[in-house]
């Protein structure tokens, strides 16, 4: 069949993306220097951003890097940011993109000993309760001396394995068979209920971990790259930063583990779903199978893998190292002493981590853009404008509301500087500068939960190659983090009226 140029060119743009999604992605390209030249580019900048968040929502149509790269780089051509300004956001998260490169492909190579202890855990635990609370408080645990992304990719890892594990027995296949574990045509047709169920099972389990992040997150020192920021500006240790937080933090990760037990009580917002009897039956048979195959290759591979998961915890708690170079590291050790040298094998570590590593950069510029045009300048004034505990009040607001649009990490910057700038001015009291700094990091790490845009953990799940496996979309996302939102937000709200 013979096509024109002009057809194949509009076949090839964004590829197999729906033609409704393609039109959209034109119009906003086409409109947005309009908006530019009649209303100014404060609209315009508030109207790109409004855009890139929509490319994030249709993650599950169409990979966001590249509607969201185009987006950016328009905003370069007309002028809304430089590409100095861009290079620069990107040099100042340089230790994330490290992290992504290197973290997420060393928690590749640790997959086959993760697998092994989270199947038996998966088998061993028949409460669903019991087994999300577990997640949960593991990851929140974890997430309040590692990295909530380091942690994050350690179950998704975990989840992306369980799955893969199902789908290829009701496909059909044996355990050690190749088998591509996106193509459902070959899932037999009684076995297709049971996999749509497991999918809910993984996904309710993996918001649980994804929000078990944040609660640990926001209490120590080491928990999010803005806890650090603030740190360096307040001038608080470790236990010092903890103890600020506590009267906030606590209260809220109390919360949060209540909201887990209810939601698998209630089974709403998308929680509930237990773990079908047939996918029990099959991880009781894999995990019978990998424990009896265990030679002494394999036990030599886990006592490798285990050496260097018990080495990752280590480094990233006493931050001996950036986390990206502690990840490198990983796949070092693991790489050499399990004999995986062919380049081929190695690169394959890097596939879920680079795609998202481009994707934050085309964010960064947009992160540039907000800075560049000033967009949160008349919230920063209004939130300085009030007084005492009304400041604590609408800091914590602000910082939650922007959070759930832009990047937290961002929003702590602004925040801590205006704050800082406003104390060495003499306009706050030192007191006051303590409470506010509390508001701002509990603000940032709190209700940022909403939406996958302020956490890079919540981004990373989102545009992982679990997501679309498990029908994990932005939308439902969103939804499925709502009760944790309300509850969590409210909560820390309260405690930073009367608690502090």
């Amino acid at each position: 069949m013979n096509m024109t140029l002009g057809r194949a060119l509009t076949r090839n743009f964004l590829g197999s993306a729906p033609p409704w999604y393609k039109l959209t992605l034109l119009g906003f390209l086409v409109i947005n220097p309009i908006v530019l030249a009649g209303l100014g580019p404060v609209v315009c900048g508030w109207l790109i951003l409004g855009e890139f968040i929509f490319t994030l929502a249709m993650a599950l149509r169409c990979y966001p890097l590249q509607p969201g790269g185009l987006l950016a780089i328009e905003a370069i051509v007309i002028g809304l940011v430089s590409p100095g300004a861009v290079y620069s956001e990107v040099e100042a998260n340089l230790p994330v993109l490290l992290l992504l490169m290197f973290m997420v492909a060393g928690i590749f190579f640790l997959r086959e000993l993760l697998l092994f202890i989270f199947t038996k855990l998966l088998v061993r635990v028949q409460s669903k309760t019991l087994l999300s609370l577990l997640f949960s408080v593991t990851a929140a645990l974890l997430s309040a001396f590692l990295d909530a992304l380091t942690v994050t990719a350690v179950v998704v890892t975990v989840a992306a394995g369980f799955y893969a594990i199902y789908h290829k027995v009701v496909s059909g296949r044996g355990f050690d068979d190749d088998h591509d574990h996106w193509d459902d045509d070959l899932v037999d047709p009684p076995s297709r209920e049971d996999l749509d169920r497991f999918r809910a099972f993984l996904r309710s389990v993996m918001m649980h971990a994804a929000v078990g992040t944040a609660l640990g997150g926001v209490c120590t020192l080491v928990g999010e790259p803005q806890n650090l920021l603030i740190g360096r500006v307040m001038g608080w240790d470790f236990a010092t930063f903890f103890t600020r937080m506590a009267p906030v933090a606590l209260p809220v990760a109390i919360a949060g583990v209540a909201t887990c037990i209810l939601l698998e009580r209630v089974r709403w917002f998308g929680y509930g779903e237990r773990l079908p009897p047939s996918v029990r039956a099959v991880m009781e048979r894999y995990d019978e199978i990998e424990t009896a195959a265990i030679d002494a290759r394999k036990r030599a591979r886990l006592l490798v893998q285990g050496t260097a998961a018990v080495f990752l915890i280590a480094a990233l708690a006493f931050h001996l190292a950036e986390v990206g170079l502690i990840g490198l590291t990983v796949i070092v050790f693991t790489t050499a002493f399990n004999g995986v040298i062919e380049e081929k094998r190695i690169g394959q570590a890097f596939e879920e981590a680079l795609p998202f590593a481009a994707l934050l950069v085309a964010f960064f510029a947009i992160v540039a853009l907000i800075h560049e045009q000033h967009l949160f300048a008349p919230i920063v004034t209004r939130v300085l404008a009030s007084q005492d505990r009304a400041q604590l009040v609408w800091m914590f607001a602000a910082n939650g509301l922007l959070s759930t649009i832009s990047d937290n990490v961002f929003v702590a910057t602004v925040y801590i500087s205006e704050i800082e700038s406003a104390f060495e001015l003499g306009q706050l009291s030192r007191e006051q500068f303590d409470l506010l700094a509390i508001a701002v990091n509990t603000g940032t790490n709190i209700p940022s939960v909403a939406t996958p845009n302020g956490q890079a953990a919540f981004l990373f799940l989102l545009t992982s190659t679990l997501s679309p496996l498990i029908r994990l979309g932005y939308l439902r996302m969103i939804w499925m983090a709502l009760p944790y939102t309300i509850v969590m937000s409210a909560t820390g709200l309260l405690a930073v009226l009367y608690l502090l």
